[in-house]
């Protein structure tokens, strides 16, 4: 009884705790079963509401897919959704489908989120820009689920292409336009697509082997011999490549070549490659094609590319690109899981490349390019050099050779031979490939004196006729920094006007030396006026060159600028560094009345793809800054050089040519080494009257020479100069060189 009592003690005392109002009727010590109780029903509590923003993932989700964070978007689906696709293969599907369809940039814009409860739907438009088949936009309904205290995205493929949708892939077809030709002013070709003959034997199988090798060297160009000694390693059974021809050849010989097909000829196989002009005409101008560095991959895909392309490396080929490769089409479809075509997601047509008219004459260029390798090569120190050819009036390269040189085939890989042949350019010190014309840097030597009289007239210290007596040697920097003139003895008591023409180094280091106490940065700055030291902006690679002065030096070298470096600059030595394209351009601006014209190797873009002819534009670098009194006495200083037989320095090498010249010579020390050669000049310097009667009447061309360690410029680099003049000209039959 006790223990009961004490038990509903505790009930009542739990009830009265749990706020429940209960009457407790009076006990008798004689009850035995205490009385039943009766509770009320406990009430139903309220869900409590989802603070979380579901549209919060949602926007996760597509930032992460703009910036291609894949795992960052897996981390937003629902556990339900990650349950059903792991991680791998999840941002695999992602990988696949941009990289397939060719994606640059995609851009999510949220259009509304509504939520109720535990699941909410969130609208987004999604854009591909994609490199191939332009913009694909599609509107996307998501769905989020609050599950595990959080908000996910229930996914499938749908969310990537509502194409998409159990299991299908995305299929890109490009349709890659023809790559355009490349051609002289003319028209005639340089570069262009065309179909290259593989020629191979099996040794076993010749049958009438004399009769085989003539037919081949005919084709081949080599001896018998030679080609016998290329197929000599190859097994009775082997096949053994043997040499390319073009398609042309082939068909000029098919008839004599049938008879040995299957008796010693393997049958010939074709493919389209690039083909240049016999031997490679212009090959520092045209360039080169290959395959696309790995490097340079991604930036070749976002323009379109497939990746597998030839393309262009070098020259012409690099630069024209975006003209010689057209626009990519392609047609972007959905295949199901078996491959089967099922629909297509957007189609876009290739737009025809565009051929480069190139401002060179083939034949011209050619003959260019033999004169300066015959000279080079039967010069006795002569090793490297280049020339260029400019329109005056235009800035147009008529012609540009560079040697040593080197043809465009060996590029081609798959060519017979190929490899060896491009081995051995690439390790022949004379640097085949550099375009020392536009790359090759070099001290102007006596060239520089140009700049020099036109920095003295600018300083008002000086007139043209202004006076120096010339002893030989000069020693205004002590007599530890004792200077000689190139002529024994010096040339007397000359003008200012003169000293260009006899060229004397005495003259102009007495000019370097008064002109550094009074402005260090005249010579500098007037020398960057005649265009030196910096780019043209030309299509092609080229060297910048270098004109010193005393920030530069400072800043290069860290020492200040001493009277000597404006002495040495006076005469374009010390640190003084010039392109032969920089040259040219300042002999063209002094010919054509004092305007530097941007160079170009461009006539025209030609027409295709719903664009007409584009003819090339003629820009300007700025004008020399000489007033045009200075200018016609340079003017006239250089024609005396070139035609002065008593003082002119290169008179004697121009002799009995029917029309006048002007220019300046250049020797230019590059100790330890021999001098390299100038000569840089203009045509015709007087009227001129052509063979059917046209008088020229003013300059057309300047010319420059440069021979690398040749000696003097008067006596190398003028005779070419000269021969240059001849073929442009006409004019038969071409002195020989003097050496």
């Amino acid at each position: 009884m006790k223990r009961n009592a004490i038990l509903l003690l505790f009930v009542i005392v739990g009830l009265v705790a749990c706020g429940q109002n209960i009457k407790i009727p009076a006990l008798s010590q004689e009850t035995a079963v205490p009385p039943t109780l009766t509770l009320a029903p406990t009430p139903t509590p309220s869900p409590t509401p989802i603070a979380d923003d579901a549209g919060g993932v949602a926007r996760a989700f597509y930032r992460a897919w703009e910036g291609r964070n894949y795992l960052a978007m897996y981390s937003q689906l629902s556990p339900q959704s990650q349950a059903l696709v792991d991680s791998q293969s999840f941002v695999a599907r992602y990988e696949d489908a941009m990289e397939t369809a060719a994606v640059i940039t995609l851009h999510a814009q949220p259009q509304a989120i509504i939520q109720e409860g535990a699941e909410a739907e969130f609208g987004v438009r999604v854009t591909w820009e994609t490199a191939v088949v332009g913009s694909i936009t599609r509107d996307y309904t998501v769905r989020l689920v609050y599950n595990q205290n959080r908000w996910g995205i229930v996914w499938d493929e749908g969310l990537i292409l509502p194409e998409l949708v159990g299991g299908n892939r995305l299929h890109l077809e490009y349709r890659i336009p023809a790559r355009a030709n490349i051609y002289d002013i003319d028209g005639l070709a340089l570069a262009y697509q065309g179909t290259l003959v593989s020629l191979g034997v099996v040794p076993g199988q010749i049958e009438d082997e004399e009769g085989m090798l003539a037919v081949l060297s005919t084709m081949l160009g080599k001896t018998p011999e030679e080609i016998k000694e290329i197929y000599a390693p190859a097994q009775p059974d082997w096949y053994w490549p043997i040499g390319d021809v073009t398609e042309e050849v082939m068909q000029a010989n098919a008839e004599a070549l049938q008879p040995f097909i299957g008796k010693g000829i393997a049958p010939p196989t074709t493919r389209l490659t690039r083909l240049y002009y016999e031997g490679g005409v212009a090959p520092h101008l045209i360039g080169y094609t290959g395959p696309i560095p790995a490097e340079e991959l991604p930036v070749y895909e976002e323009a379109g590319y497939r990746g597998d392309e030839i393309v262009g490396l070098a020259g012409l080929e690099l630069w024209g690109e975006e003209y010689l490769n057209g626009e990519r089409g392609g047609v972007l479809s959905v295949v199901g899981p078996n491959g089967e075509y099922i629909s297509t997601i957007a189609e876009v047509e290739p737009r025809q490349a565009r051929s480069i008219y190139t401002s060179i004459n083939r034949d011209f260029q050619q003959a260019v390019e033999q004169a300066l390798a015959e000279a080079i090569t039967t010069y006795p120190i002569g090793q490297a050099g280049s020339v260029i050819v400019m329109d005056v009036h235009t800035g147009a390269i008529r012609a540009m050779a560079s040697y040593p040189s080197y043809h465009p085939r060996i590029f081609d890989s798959v060519r017979t031979n190929a490899a060896a042949e491009l081995g051995a350019v690439l390790s022949d010190p004379g640097r085949p490939l550099l375009n020392r014309a536009t790359q090759g840097a070099y001290p102007a030597g006596s060239v520089f004196k140009i700049v020099t009289f036109s920095a003295a007239m600018n300083s008002g210290l000086y007139t043209p006729d202004t006076h120096y007596n010339s002893t030989g040697t000069w020693a205004r920097l002590g007599e530890n920094f004792v200077k000689t003139d190139w002529r024994t003895g010096g040339h007397g008591y000359i003008s200012l006007r003169t000293a260009i023409v006899v060229s004397c180094n005495s003259c102009f280091y007495d000019v370097g030396y008064t002109l550094d106490g009074v402005d260090r940065f005249l010579l500098p700055n007037t020398a960057r006026q005649f265009g030196l030291g910096q780019i043209t902006n030309f299509q092609l690679a080229e060297s910048s060159g270098l004109i010193p002065d005393p920030d530069w030096k400072i800043a290069n070298i860290g020492e200040g600028w001493a009277t000597g470096d404006s002495v040495n600059m006076a005469i374009g030595q010390g640190y003084v560094q010039v392109t032969p394209l920089q040259i040219v351009d300042m002999l063209a601006a002094i010919a054509n009345g004092g305007t530097l014209y941007q160079p170009t190797i461009i006539d025209r873009i030609g027409a295709a793809g719903g664009a007409p002819d584009e003819v090339w534009p003629i820009y300007t670098r700025g004008e020399l800054s000489v007033t045009p009194e200075i200018l016609a006495t340079i003017q006239g200083a250089l024609f005396d050089v070139a035609n002065d037989v008593n003082q002119g320095t290169a008179a004697y090498q121009f002799v009995g040519l029917p029309l006048d010249v002007a220019g300046k010579t250049g020797t230019a020390e590059d100790p330890p080494r021999t001098t390299h050669a100038w000569f840089a000049g203009y045509a015709p310097a007087s009227p001129y009257t052509l063979s059917d009667g046209t008088v020229i009447d003013q300059p057309e061309i300047a010319i420059v020479v440069m021979i690398e360690n040749a000696g003097e410029g008067s006596a190398v680099a003028a005779p070419i100069f000269r021969r240059i003049i001849e073929l442009y000209y006409g004019i038969t039959p071409v002195t020989p060189f003097p050496w």
